[in-house]
């Protein structure tokens, strides 16, 4: 009879097996990098500047709005609140993955990968450790880190290329938008189980119901709160 494998005999993921778990989103940061770095060289930005943003906030949707704000002559103040607002679902990232990894997860450089923990990047490593890959910190700077330099490269391409590199093509340029949400709808729906549903329901309607009455980034803190809190009480009724 063979025996099974407990978990500490199968072997971490390396460094190369996260660059190779980044590509599905790496075709999808190059494409909405690249209408960042368009849309930054529309709203005045130059390229030095474009790229500078996506270094530093990395992250797509707030990038978008920070170029809206900014055109609009928003205050600074309101725009930095703004854009903590919209991200600040990524502190939670860290502890759901590591809470997901176990306890014989190492973290001695969390510090530094959990830096590129974005939607997609998160969703993937969720969804290998729900497909029974042990938790790597090689992997996850692998997985990180690739994202993260796809994203950069992208919004140089696009922003060198300029604002009119997409004006003969205006269902590409709307189609880009919608990228960033697809690709992560899809990484949500290869690890979605029944009971996770309902708190997806109630954060889904949260999340409308507030951007029609409010604004998106309402929406977005609507969408996260109540979502944890059905996630509490269900957790709470087991």
């Amino acid at each position: 009879m063979t025996a099974v494998p407990t978990a500490q005999a199968i072997p971490r993921p390396s460094f190369g097996a996260g660059v190779i778990g980044a590509i599905p989103i790496t075709l999808g940061y190059l494409a909405i990098a690249f209408s960042f770095g368009v849309a930054a060289t529309r709203a005045g930005l130059t390229g030095a500047e474009a790229v500078m943003l996506s270094v530093l906030i990395y992250a797509g949707a707030a990038q978008f709005l920070a170029l809206a704000l900014l055109a609009s002559g928003a205050p600074l103040l309101v725009t930095a609140f703004s854009l903590i607002a919209m991200n600040i679902r990524h502190v939670l990232y860290g502890p759901a993955l590591l809470k997901r990894a176990g306890r014989d997860a190492d973290t001695g450089h969390a510090w530094a990968w959990a830096f590129g923990l974005t939607d997609e990047v998160f969703g993937t490593a969720l969804g290998a450790l729900a497909r029974g890959q042990r938790f790597s910190q090689s992997f996850m700077f692998g997985l990180g880190l690739t994202a993260y330099l796809s994203w950069i490269i992208g919004t140089a391409v696009g922003a060198w290329a300029g604002g009119g590199a997409l004006s003969g093509y205006p269902a590409v340029e709307a189609g880009l938008g919608f990228m960033l949400p697809a690709l992560f709808l899809a990484l949500l729906l290869s690890i979605l189980s029944g009971a996770q549903v309902p708190v997806i329901v109630v954060a889904g309607l949260s999340t409308v119901a507030m951007t029609l009455i409010a604004s998106s980034t309402w929406g977005i803190l609507a969408g996260m709160v109540s979502g944890a809190l059905v996630g509490l009480f269900r957790k709470g009724a087991r």
